[in-house]
């Protein structure tokens, strides 16, 4: 392997690299570029010393940070693996479900290798994807991972590179494809030395978490390059299958054309240039259909985007929270209109925002399975006061019905870490800042946040604490407990359904009828000859079945009774239903 050590540095007067603790004094080129006049053969150790600085800093495309952040960039050979994947052809979004995790508390050990050991668990569960939270460098030994600085570099805590193309392989032959979760709109507070290189952000604009990356700007173009090449580097070198795009909303672009369309072209270029049906998904708050609109149609041509519409609905019905944004989706008809049209807000009022929002999707057009739906996310437990699952809020049976309003769906759904067996571990927000008054200033903001939401400051934990970190972590042995296994099976149950039962996937809204009882609280959905019949009383209710018979019921979460043309539920139950 040989690196010449090329970097971008416009805003340095003089540039020299120390590799393996020698210095060389870099030329400089056009566009802001410095060369080193030799390569430097084999594994090294380096840095750049920028100007008349002292210490070195990390390089901005640096692949290993086996120091920490602050430290000196070692060099990775992306093309020594010897990957065994060949047989895997990335299929696209075909209506399987995602499982999301974060590495570091996923396992007691916290790595991509001990991950690794948990495939053949989560191949019998019957997820279609892994969807791994950010991975990249970011200062401290723990962290949600969305305060990274360093984006081509694989956090050293959770395995480095070498670990993550393992991860990927192993996954791969298990059967179960890998999504990326990415951090493009901003960088962590500390270990981002990127500004003294070139302008990486946008002086003057915020995001909420520090200045706005530089895409339209002055010198904006080798920005721009810089996240493309990660982009591409996900997929060449680490053969992910997708990624998934954080907060896109806060990606400042005026430019005719947008970074986001210019990453779905990329996709599109390395799925004719790799195989497979490789993808974007993105995070945004916008309810903005153009996202997902095909660039022919000039749309911005992501493959998917995540719903918090349905994510609200979904668990202002179950649980009886109102506060804050769930204050709009306190309905069954909520429910019902992010099942037939995929967002609530489509240019009505929004409560929260204190005005309109959103536009409807062309349900012509756009499908289904654009949609990744979830009763539970990181964001949505992680970003409440004390972290805590449904399980503290919601009993069995009401778990129950949220397994199948969720995986029932014709969306895609998503599945978060410890939800199919009802992980009683919170998942709380938590940091491991060296610096303290860094660490202090976190936590004083998380307070802040909470206040809008009405919820206790006393019972937010302080994420700097260790034993924060440490509780958030899953307990594998509550899959011994009948309790926890009794939802396990439910979960394989229904993800299995959803491969042998096509009308559970129909991905065209059109054929999809939701029907409701607002004052009884029943909610079915039909597709076809199958109906999903949904309670959410806490009383036995009787639905209608408008199926031809002989009718069976595929799944149910407690006994039900059939009579001609209706079914009872019992409370907080469902069942599943298929018609000749």
């Amino acid at each position: 392997m040989s690196t010449n050590f090329d970097v971008w540095a416009p805003n340095a007067g003089n540039v020299r690299l120390v590799a393996n603790g020698q210095q060389q004094q870099m030329t400089q080129g056009t566009g802001g570029w410095w060369h080193a006049s030799e390569a430097v053969p084999g594994d090294v150790d380096y840095g750049y010393l920028l100007d008349d600085a002292t210490d070195p800093v990390p390089d901005p495309r640096s692949r290993r940070q086996p120091g920490g952040v602050h430290g000196l960039s070692r060099t990775f050979d992306a093309a020594a693996f010897p990957w065994t994947d060949s047989a895997w052809i990335s299929p696209g979004l075909t209506g399987g479900a995602i499982y999301e995790l974060h590495i570091g508390t996923f396992t007691p050990e916290g790595t991509l290798d001990s991950a690794a050991q948990k495939l053949t668990y989560l191949a019998d569960l019957g997820i279609q994807y892994i969807e791994l939270m950010p991975v990249n460098a970011f200062n401290g030994t723990h962290n949600w991972g969305y305060d990274g600085v360093l984006w081509y570099a694989v956090q050293e805590s959770y395995g480095g590179p070498a670990a993550y193309q393992r991860f990927v392989d192993a996954a791969h032959s298990h059967g179960i494809g890998v999504i990326q979760d990415v951090v493009y709109n901003h960088l962590g507070p500390s270990g981002n030395y990127l500004n003294l290189f070139g302008p990486y952000l946008h002086s003057g604009r915020g995001t909420g978490w520090g200045d706005a990356v530089n895409l339209d700007g002055p010198d904006s173009d080798e920005v721009r390059a810089y996240i493309l090449g990660n982009l591409e580097m996900w997929f060449r070198d680490y053969h992910v299958d997708g990624l998934r795009l954080d907060a896109v909303h806060a990606l400042q672009d005026e430019r005719a054309l947008h970074i986001l369309e210019e990453m779905a072209a990329l996709t599109d270029d390395l799925s004719a240039d790799l195989g497979g049906a490789l993808f974007l998904i993105a995070e945004s708050d916008l309810n903005n259909p153009w996202l997902i609109t095909p660039r022919d149609l000039n749309g911005y041509g992501l493959a998917a985007q995540w719903s918090d519409d349905f994510h609200h609905a979904a668990h202002s019905n179950l649980t009886g929270e109102t506060d804050g944004y769930y204050a709009d989706f306190d309905s069954l008809a909520a429910v019902a209109k992010v099942l037939q049209g995929g967002y609530f807000h489509d240019g009505g009022f929004s409560s929260f925002r204190g005005r309109s929002h959103g536009r409807p999707l062309d349900t012509a057009l756009h499908s289904a399975r654009q949609l990744v739906v979830a009763t539970q996310n990181h964001d949505q437990v992680g970003n409440r006061a004390a972290g805590d699952r449904n399980t503290a809020t919601l009993g069995n049976q009401q778990l129950a019905l949220a397994a199948v309003l969720n995986l029932a769906s014709s969306c895609t759904p998503m599945i978060f870490m410890g939800e199919e067996f009802g992980a009683s571990t919170p998942w709380q927000f938590f940091t491991s800042h060296p610096e303290e008054d860094l660490g202090r200033a976190t936590a004083e903001g998380r307070l802040q946040e909470f206040a809008r939401m009405g919820w206790d400051p006393a019972a937010v934990p302080d994420p700097q604490d260790t034993a924060t970190f440490q509780n958030s972590k899953l307990d594998w042995s509550e899959l011994t407990d009948d309790h926890h296994g009794e939802l396990l099976r439910l979960y394989r149950d229904l993800l299995a359904l959803r491969k042998s039962m096509p009308e559970l996937t129909e991905p065209d809204f059109r054929k999809i009828d939701v029907e409701f009882d607002e004052v009884s609280r029943w909610l079915s959905i039909q597709r076809g000859k199958v109906v999903v019949a949904l309670n959410f009383a806490d009383s036995p209710r009787e639905l209608p079945l408008p199926l031809q018979g002989p009718v069976k019921v595929a799944l149910e979460t407690a006994p039900s009774v059939m009579y001609d043309g209706a079914i009872q539920l019992p409370g907080f139950g469902a069942a599943i239903v298929s018609g000749s």
